[in-house]
């Protein structure tokens, strides 16, 4: 066989494999949708993945992240669930007024992302709440009970247990807000904050992608960002406030509960996790090497123990 012979035999030969290795291959971002539609005269962002028909888990971020955390979940959930991860206003892409025209209450977040659910037609989920995700869960949960169908709790606190000593001084902030308000804000949106929100104590740093740090820092000093974000943790006063109703809720209604909670975290306390036993004597809880970003660092771990959990739910195998 001459030399062009071989080298066209060799090229379909490699075209040939390529082209089965593309047919077995299922990219795993190809559910993943990205949207926008209007609340309130808001521009409100959010991701979905998975079919619509599929049992639905509302994805609800924290501090100072967006929808973008669940990212690295969502395509390790789509093919069973149906996923809706929304950015709050003042967050992520969702439209950011300055406070004069929005009120950022942790009551205002919630409201929205409750009609978020009515206007995309999802009437029964399952929560999944980390951090400020917390307190506008619950707010859903408490104003339509019989929409939640189980929660999963990652570092989001409902005990003053699970609050840590850098509490104190934010407590100063509530207490005395015009006096305090600059030094909130300098710690709020430092890039050492911003980072260390993320690391922790954890022993394995090198595990930490420097980009997500980088990029809430980039959002956080975003013009006017620093007064959104003061105003609305001036209401999270509020949150402590409510931690009695939300222990009230999950005594009364008792929903299926799984806590994935890393044990890394500088601000939430890990007697925060252990905490929902004494709500739900039968939630599972689990103690994770990693910080307060948890998917940061237990990606695979966490989604095989929400898989676990959803399946038993749903009554199927995960």
């Amino acid at each position: 066989m001459n030399m062009t012979a071989t080298l066209a035999v060799s090229a379909a030969l490699v075209c040939a494999t390529l082209q089965a290795s593309a047919q077995e291959l299922r990219s795993s971002r190809s559910s993943i949708r990205y949207h926008s539609v209007e609340i309130r005269g808001l521009k409100i962002f959010y991701r979905e993945a998975g079919r619509a028909d599929a049992p639905a888990v509302l994805l609800l971020h924290g501090f100072p992240s967006s929808s973008r955390m669940w990212e690295p979940l969502l395509p390790l959930l789509a093919d069973k669930y149906h996923l809706i991860a929304p950015d709050y206003p003042g967050f992520g892409n969702s439209s950011a007024p300055a406070p004069s025209g929005f009120s950022y209450t942790f009551d205002n977040i919630a409201g929205v992302i409750g009609e978020l659910t009515e206007k995309l037609g999802v009437t029964s989920y399952v929560l999944l709440m980390q951090d400020y995700g917390g307190p506008v869960g619950f707010r859903m949960a408490l104003a339509h009970p019989e929409r939640v169908r189980a929660v999963i709790i990652q570092n989001a606190v409902s005990h003053e247990q699970g609050l840590s000593p850098l509490w104190q001084a934010r407590r100063k902030y509530w207490a005395d807000p015009a006096r305090e308000l600059e030094a909130l804000k300098a710690n709020f949106t430092s890039f050492d904050a911003t980072r260390q929100r993320h690391l922790g104590s954890t022993p394995h740093p090198e595990r930490y992608d420097p980009d997500t740090w980088t990029d809430e820092y980039a959002f956080l000093t975003r013009p006017g960002q620093a007064e959104i974000q003061t105003t609305l943790f001036l209401d999270y006063r509020t949150n402590v406030a409510s931690y009695p109703k939300w222990q009230d809720w999950l005594r009364r209604t008792k929903p299926p509960t799984l806590v994935v909670w890393g044990k890394y975290d500088p601000s939430f306390t890990v007697a925060g996790a252990a905490a929902y036993r004494d709500d739900v004597p039968e939630a599972e809880v689990h103690l994770l090497d990693a910080g307060h970003f948890a998917l940061d660092e237990a990606t695979d771990e966490i989604a095989a123990l929400v898989r676990d959990f959803l399946a038993r739910l749903d009554g199927h195998k995960g």
